[in-house]
């Protein structure tokens, strides 16, 4: 029987390089793909269809927090806009807070400040909320009042104002023609009387003296009058004034004191004290220069 011949050995390597699906090369044969000719395909990359559903869904989600977040801080916004609007209209408009005469409260009238006349001056602004109020335009009509000195107007929510005043009172009646002018220590009249009110010294210096000479002797009259403690202001029922440089009071147990001018006032009201506390029975008191008074 004649031999087999033996297959090519090219088909040997054909048959050898066949690999079957899922085969791995023999171990030990690191380079067996290139010693054969043969290179195995890489597998392509494949991503799970469940891992791009989580990644969609989460972009989803921070788009519609996102979204959310933004419509918040609108209406935030929105919200805190009403509000200003409603606040500044009710700050402004509303009637809640108009200002109501009978919440108009006024102190420190003292004895010569008409309160009727000082409401009658803040009445027009009445029915005008409290924050439009110009409270300092109401100062000075209140302060056209010759009687007022000062004045400090406060606001008194909802609806009302605080008005403290600070009255000129007299030290001094002057005649005149419609009778007594009541006389501050600067001057200015804040009243007429007719009798002179008691208790308040009569100043010989008429209001209409001319040349000026006049004008400054009543000034000076004033002046020391002003500086008097109660004490011995209370004592005063007379006040005259020839010239600024010679200024006497009489008081009402007859002694009369020559106070010079009115410079360093202070000084002599005290040498004053000294001398009627040592000798109340002296009926002339010079402390025209203080350091050197006179009594007789």
């Amino acid at each position: 029987m004649p031999a087999e011949r033996a297959a090519p050995p090219e088909a040997t390597r054909r048959r050898d390089d066949v690999v079957h699906p899922g085969a791995r090369p023999a171990s030990g044969s690191a380079d067996h793909g290139e010693a054969r000719g043969h290179v195995v395909p890489a597998l392509p990359e494949v991503v799970s269809t469940r891992m791009a559903d989580r990644l969609a869904e989460r972009d989803a989600e921070r788009a519609a927090m996102a979204r959310h977040r933004f419509w918040v801080r609108a209406g935030w916004v929105v919200g805190g806009v009403a509000a200003a609007v409603a606040l500044g209209w009710a700050a402004f408009f509303s009637p809640l807070l108009a200002l109501v005469p009978e919440r108009v409260v006024v102190t420190g009238e003292g004895s010569t400040v008409d309160v009727a006349q000082v409401r009658d001056v803040l009445d027009d602004d009445a029915g005008v909320p409290l924050p439009r109020l110009d409270t300092v335009a109401m100062r000075e009509r209140v302060l056209a009042l010759n009687a007022v000195k000062d004045v400090r107007i406060t606001r008194a929510w909802p609806d009302g104002l605080d008005v403290v005043l600070t009255a000129r009172e007299p030290v001094a009646a002057a005649p005149g023609e419609d009778g007594y002018a009541l006389l501050d220590p600067e001057g200015v009249q804040v009243g007429v009387a007719d009798p002179a009110p008691d208790g308040l010294p009569i100043v010989s210096v008429p209001l209409d003296a001319e040349p000026a000479t006049g004008a400054l002797a009543l000034a000076a009259a004033l002046r020391v009058l002003g500086a008097l403690p109660p004490d011995l202001s209370s004592q005063v029922a007379e006040v005259s004034a020839d010239t600024q440089d010679d200024v006497q009071t009489r008081l009402h147990d007859g002694a009369l004191i020559h106070w010079g001018n009115g410079d360093r006032i202070a000084l002599k009201v005290r040498v004053v004290q000294a001398l009627r506390a040592a000798d109340p029975g002296a009926r002339i008191l010079d402390v025209s220069s203080p350091e050197l008074p006179i009594t007789r």
